[in-house]
């Protein structure tokens, strides 16, 4: 088995793995054994830009609201625009809540 293989293969088992835990608690668990503080705090960022940029928000606003760089932010348009609708598709469900 190649590197590349087993990277791939690595990586769809933390894709699973992430599907297991069952409640709020169990996640944050995971993630706080998973990740460092400042890993998780850029994730919750993003998520955070992702909601801004889909209300409509300016740059200028979300950088003042958020802290994200204007890098972040762009990246994380980029994605809103031409990604796996990842973003969408968890934003509506938060919602949806």
């Amino acid at each position: 088995m190649n590197a590349k293989y087993a990277n791939e293969e690595s990586i769809a088992e933390l894709y699973e793995a992430m599907l297991i835990p069952e409640t709020v608690e169990e996640y944050t668990s995971f993630l706080t054994d998973l990740c460092t503080v400042a890993e998780i705090k850029a994730m919750a960022q993003r998520l955070q830009v992702a909601k801004m940029l889909k209300a409509g928000k300016v740059y200028s606003e979300i950088v003042e609201t958020t802290g994200a760089s204007t890098a972040t932010i762009s990246r994380v348009n980029r994605s809103l625009f031409y990604g796996g609708k990842g973003y969408e598709t968890v934003l509506k469900r938060l919602e949806d809540k």
